[in-house]
């Protein structure tokens, strides 16, 4: 299944409270039962302005109706090509 990275434009993101952000966690888990388990998000990397989420889903769109349903920014969709970490260099 693909892989997507959702970069979210949330102003004042790295100032955000441990209850917001588990309002946020809570809005996006609800919406991702409500709309079955093709869709999954693994994590979020919480920056300064920004929220970059990664997401497992059949297409893009899938990754963009989560974010409508979730009242949620969805900026830009990305669709990652492959990983590379590390041992990539062994």
């Amino acid at each position: 299944m693909p892989k997507y990275v959702i970069e979210r434009e949330v102003p004042g993101a790295g100032n955000l409270t441990s209850e917001q952000l588990k309002e946020i966690s809570e809005t996006s888990c609800n919406v991702l039962r409500k709309m079955g388990s093709e869709i999954q998000w693994q994590h979020s990397y919480v920056t300064g302005d920004k929220i970059y989420c990664v997401y497992i889903a059949p297409n893009e769109d899938m990754v963009r109706e989560h974010a409508r349903q979730g009242g949620f920014p969805a900026n830009s969709v990305s669709k990652v090509k492959t990983i590379i970490d590390p041992t990539t260099a062994e």
